[in-house]
């Protein structure tokens, strides 16, 4: 009796190739797939190597499976597969948010592109991790912080799989890797306290240019002042409601509502209302509209987080002389650490503990490490403030010129708004 092969041949462009048909392996990855030699990128057409990649094509099969049965394992995994059904049950857990998400998706998804859809979980090894981080530096240009990202998301689906049964226990070929890419260590962009107060004056003189179209945005000055004075992550103040800002207790208390969630369980806090933000919000309030948030927009004609304000900021920038994306929101959060750090409590230097708690992180460490600058401009102070009628000397030309491009742009503002800072008093007195 003739004994089944599992090699069947196809034609080629004219030349008969080999295939083997290992569907009965198909619980840890077998399939119909093409017998291909070592540096080739065809199935081989000799019969002689096409039994010796089958012979060890199923030894690896037959390890595969009797290692899963040593390890008790549930079954195969699919990368692609188990990558979707990790995203699911991420989403499910709520503690991540929609931006970790997309960016998570984004890193699977070069992940299978790369390792290949069917790709069991367990036959990826630290090598084929290895050359994958090569791939994404050399081929895709990726920095060494963003091939980080993609390898710690990556690690984190195999934690998954490992409490799934889908891999063996302490099976993890990114946590193997021995040299793995690292970020180039920056100093971020951050803002000394008398650019921050420029910064600060020229969103009170800002005025949006009228146009058709949805309504500008009409709080410059505010948003700016709530972002460099509570030290703020981006969607912590976009989605901060009335409601948060508390003059009775004197607080801005970030939580998680039903515009936005928070970043970390640590980022539920409250930080101190300071004067100068106190002033500023207190005459907002009284003359605004009532809603919800704080910082509304009704771009689509109901009430909604605001999603861009980089071309407010650009414009408010090019009147204090930075160019365009000079500015971002990420700045006022150093830049608010920097300056608390500066500010003293009960007559002491204020701890790091309580700076790196008003930020919303679990420890010191960031504060340390990441958002903590020495700036040349040091004023110890009891409060965070960006007062620029301090810095008038030392603005100079600066000050002048952003006065100068306001001048006649306050007409049909408010009254309180018309009014000229004392900066301006000062500057006009010492000119004269």
């Amino acid at each position: 009796m003739k004994t089944r092969t599992p090699i069947y041949w196809r034609d080629r462009g004219g030349i008969r190739r080999a295939y083997a048909d290992l569907r009965e392996y198909a619980d840890v990855g077998g399939k119909r797939e093409a017998l291909i030699a070592k540096d080739e990128k065809l199935a081989t057409s000799d019969p002689a190597i096409a039994q010796d990649l089958l012979a060890k094509r199923i030894k690896e099969l037959d390890g595969l499976r009797r290692g899963r049965a040593l390890h008790g394992l549930a079954g195969q995994a699919t990368l692609e597969a188990f990558a979707s059904l990790h995203l699911v049950a991420k989403t499910k857990g709520g503690d991540v948010t929609e931006k970790w998400l997309e960016l998570a998706e984004l890193h699977l998804e070069r992940a299978v592109a790369h390792f290949g859809a069917a790709r069991d979980l367990a036959s990826i090894t630290t090598a084929d991790v290895r050359g994958w981080a090569e791939h994404l530096k050399e081929s895709d240009g990726l920095s060494g912080g963003t091939i980080r990202h993609h390898l710690n998301t990556l690690s984190n689906l195999y934690k998954r799989a490992r409490a799934e049964r889908m891999v063996p226990s302490g099976y993890n070929p990114v946590g193997d890797l021995l040299e793995k890419p690292q970020a180039r260590r920056m100093e971020a962009k951050w803002l000394e306290v008398l650019d921050a107060a420029l910064l600060l004056e020229a969103a009170r003189l800002y005025r949006p240019k009228e146009k058709i179209g949805p309504p500008p945005l009409r709080f410059a000055h505010e948003l700016v002042a709530t972002f460099l004075l509570t030290g703020g992550r981006e969607s912590e103040i976009l989605g901060l409601e009335v409601a948060d800002v508390s003059f009775d207790r004197g607080v801005v208390t970030f939580r998680p509502n039903d515009w936005r969630r928070l970043k970390t369980s640590t980022s539920h806090r409250s930080v101190p209302l300071w004067p100068q933000l106190r002033a500023i919000l207190e005459r907002y309030l009284a003359e605004r509209p009532p809603s919800r948030l704080l910082f509304p927009s009704y771009r689509t004609g109901t009430e909604a987080m605001v999603t861009d304000f980089h071309k407010l900021l650009d414009a408010v920038a090019a009147r204090a002389g930075w160019g365009e994306g000079d500015i971002r929101s990420k700045m006022f959060r150093h830049t608010y650490c920097a300056a608390r750090l500066q500010t003293t409590d009960q007559g002491a230097p204020v701890s790091v503990y309580t700076v790196a708690k008003e930020m919303g992180h679990g420890g010191e460490s960031m504060v340390r490490r990441v958002y903590g600058h020495l700036g040349e401009v040091r004023q110890r102070s009891e409060v965070v403030e960006y007062r620029v009628e301090l810095y008038v000397a030392k603005l100079g030309e600066r000050l002048a010129a952003l006065q100068a491009r306001s001048f006649g742009t306050t007409i049909g503002t408010t009254a309180v708004d018309s009014q000229p800072s004392r900066a301006t008093v000062v500057a006009a007195t010492s000119r004269a």
